[in-house]
């Protein structure tokens, strides 16, 4: 198979490393194919797979009754004052995700034949495929059937070798494995169980093996298939406590086999692996396809340019090719890794058990940077799966509120492995127990989801009374012209100039409750009293501050000096993704939070760091600052040739953050919306003059598509709902009638 220019990539060589292996995903399983014809490897990975290391059991620290003491402490002037502010403990990570094996298959294409080897992955189905003469191995993870599937072919008869093998990079020494192989009707079950160190938690792995025609061998602990037209493996893998029957495990991947059988005319049970993997391949490929096409960029590259090989064009750092390609692949990966729960910092996958911190969900920044582009971009598989994380854990978020601060309502954790959201995480240098504005950070692309869709879930508005409850206990402090004093106050992770990490009048804090106030009231025009209550204090919060250097300050409080060189941009949360701060409606502040980010150093070049200062740079209309921010990232060899990225340059650390978050820069640089505006063009990047975007959706319910070129633009709106609109292009603005069913075609004129 020739992966299609734009929606696919391939390599002319199997992976070296793990790290440029080929990815599939569900948003349970994963699989991370090598595509080695001697010696495949497919690296199994589920979302579930988290290490026991103690902080199973770990809870908030109980400091609800010092509050009140450190807040007088932090008001009086001690810059110190939250450093004592812990029960003591040293930090602890959460669960670090692991892998949980790989399947190994030995043998493959034929010894000494010529390989014209060619390895790819489509992203309009998820298949990644490696072949070469006398030999192809196609691999996917259902969305319809929860399943890895892999099929193996050759042009004669195969002899391949098969197991499960735990024996990845840095695997712990303790971990206690057990290993089966039984012969089946079919051919041969696999199975695999771990069981962590020190721990009754455990995780089993079955691989069905279905070869068609030659001789099957049990070769403990694995299988050989000898003289086979084609061998069928499917595979799952699940996290358990205690004990488990695989019996019921086998059962299930044998029933997907039944259609197959059921077609047989004679009695006796007959499996095709090639008309299963073809009725397994459609049903996942209806749902994958479906939502991975709803919107499509075309910069109008070179043809020569997206016939490359993926780490050819990677050196290519101003081709529109690449640009087409990794917003391709990000949409791809951003897709596969979300299901169950959303991307980890590794998305859905690894090759090694030493993840980078723990491989988890780290939330002050990072997950919302990578599901940025799913309300626009029209994923709300992305968002159903950030939803479940929130929801799964409310009752944690709740015991945070009530045991750190004392107050009704949530408090977000800072870091999660999916399991608990208890904030247990911090330290002296990262005092993430104070971070009060996660609740509403972490709702807020619910919420764009809302707007987006045209109805509201009512578990967001309960939640969001929650937010709200919580800003009314915790808001009782007030400074001498009467404004409600958010104390203490954390910009993660970073610290005023010359004093500490906690302290008073965060930006991200002020704009969070804010948020979060007005919001919820709101969304609950049915219970006025409360919706005016937190409207009035909302109201009572102090205004940003701009500091001596025409800059939004980083800390609306006195004394506060900025941190310049950071990676995180927290205080221009207000900018993005709210729409607090804006060239249209507050262009005092806008200017004052684009000196903010002129200001702003790139600190130890974090990818995330890079693409969180081009989404806000498009926000404030800045398309050279986008360019410069995309190139750090794009001439910083940030990508392996899988195209998932790295979090520093030179592909160091595997990580997730920019390969999901490149789609939401270029579409935030091209099509903007809230629930009653729309800007197009607003900050095109340079490298980027001609081209199409199809599909994007706004928050007042339409779907936007976009051409635009040296000297024109055009624009068809495709409204859902009525709706009057600001509309504000590239040659001015005006207000826009839009009626549900209607389409408008827009003409930006000259540019």
């Amino acid at each position: 198979m020739t992966a299609p220019p734009v929606h696919g990539t391939w390599e002319p060589r199997p992976a070296a490393r793990w790290e440029d292996g080929y990815l599939s995903g569900n948003g349970r399983h994963g699989a991370l194919v090598l595509g080695d014809p001697d010696g495949d490897r497919v690296v199994v990975t589920h979302h579930t797979l988290v290490r026991p290391n103690g902080s199973e059991h770990a809870r908030p620290p109980r400091l609800a009754d010092r509050v009140p003491a450190l807040q007088d402490r932090l008001l009086a002037g001690d810059a110190t004052a939250a450093e004592s502010f812990t029960d003591g403990r040293d930090m602890q990570w959460v669960q670090p995700f692991h892998p949980a094996f790989q399947v190994r298959l030995r043998g493959g294409a034929p010894a000494g034949e010529a390989r014209d080897y060619r390895r790819s992955v489509d992203f309009t189905s998820g298949v990644v495929e490696a072949e070469c003469a006398g030999w192809r191995s196609r691999v996917f993870v259902s969305r319809a059937d929860d399943v890895i599937v892999q099929y193996v072919t050759g042009d004669t008869g195969l002899t391949l070798d098969i197991d499960l093998d735990h024996r990845l990079p840095n695997a712990p020494p303790g971990l206690g494995v057990g290993q089966s192989v039984v012969r089946t009707p079919e051919g041969a079950l696999l199975t695999l169980r771990a069981r962590y160190p020190a721990s009754n938690s455990a995780y089993t792995g079955v691989t069905l093996v279905v070869p068609t025609g030659g001789e099957t061998t049990l070769v403990p602990p694995g299988v050989r298939a000898e003289g086979a037209e084609s061998v069928l493996l499917l595979t799952r893998v699940v996290r358990h406590t205690g004990e488990r029957d695989t019996a019921d495990d086998a059962r299930a991947l044998r029933d997907l086999l039944a259609d197959d059988d059921e077609a047989q005319a004679d009695d006796q049970p007959s499996w095709s692996g090639e008309r299963t993997y073809d009725r397994l391949l459609a049903r996942h490929t209806h749902l994958h396809r479906t939502a991975y096409h709803r919107v499509t960029l075309d910069l109008a590259a070179e043809e020569s340019e997206r016939a490359l090989p993926g780490s050819e064009l990677l050196t290519l750092a101003k081709s529109p090719a690449l640009l087409e390609r990794l917003f391709a692949a990000g949409r791809y990966h951003l897709l596969s890794a979300s299901g169950m729960l959303p991307p980890r910092l590794v998305g859905l996958w690894t090759g090694d058990w030493n993840t980078a911190w723990s491989g988890a969900f780290t939330t002050n920044a990072n997950l919302n940077l990578q599901i940025a582009s799913a309300a626009a971009g029209a994923l709300p598989e992305v968002t159903e799966a950030h939803a479940s994380l929130i929801h799964r854990q409310l009752h944690d978020w709740r015991d945070n509120a009530r045991t750190v601060f004392g107050a009704r309502g949530v408090v977000a954790p800072s870091h999660t492995d999916g399991e608990s959201g208890l904030s247990y995480h911090f330290s002296r240098e990262y005092p993430l127990h104070l971070w009060t504005a996660g609740a509403d950070w972490l709702l807020k692309p619910l919420v764009d989801h809302d707007d987006t869709e045209g109805v509201r879930d009512p578990r967001t508005a309960a939640l969001l009374a929650e937010v709200a409850e919580f800003y009314e206990d915790f808001l009782t402090r007030t400074d001498a012209d009467g404004h409600l004093v958010v104390v203490p106050s954390y910009s993660p992770e970073n610290r005023p100039t010359g004093g500490s990490w906690g302290a008073v009048n965060a930006a991200m804090d002020l704009s969070a409750a804010r948020h979060a106030l007005r919001t919820a009231a709101d969304h609950h025009p049915d219970d006025p009293e409360r919706a005016d209550r937190w409207r009035a204090l909302a109201d009572r919060l102090p205004p940003h501050r701009v500091n001596a250097d025409g800059a939004l300050a980083e800390w609306a409080w006195p004394g506060l000096a900025d941190t310049y060189d950071h990676r995180h941009l927290s205080h221009l949360y207000g900018v993005w993704p709210l729409d607090e701060i804006n060239p249209y409606d507050t262009p005092d502040l806008a200017a004052a939070a684009h000196r903010a980010l002129q200001l702003r150093g790139a600190e130890n070049d974090s990818a995330h760091g890079h693409l969180h200062h081009a989404l806000v740079a498009a926000r404030l209309r800045d398309g050279e600052r986008v360019t410069h921010a995309l190139g750090q990232v794009l001439d910083g060899d940030f990508f392996h040739a899988s195209l998932m990225s790295a979090h520093y340059p030179g592909r160091n650390v595997y990580n997730a953050d920019a390969a999901h978050a490149l789609p939401a820069v270029l579409i935030e640089a091209l099509v903007q919306s809230t629930p009653d505006r729309l800007v197009l063009l607003p900050a095109l990047p340079m490298t980027c003059p001609t081209g199409c975007l199809r599909g994007v959706r706004t928050r007042f319910g339409a779907e936007v598509d976009l051409d635009w070129g040296p000297g024109h633009g055009r624009a068809v709106v495709r409204p859902t709902r009525t709706h009057r609109i600001d509309l504000r292009t590239p040659t001015g603005s005006h207000t826009l009638d839009l009626v549900a069913g209607e389409a408008r075609a827009l003409d930006l004129g000259p540019r």
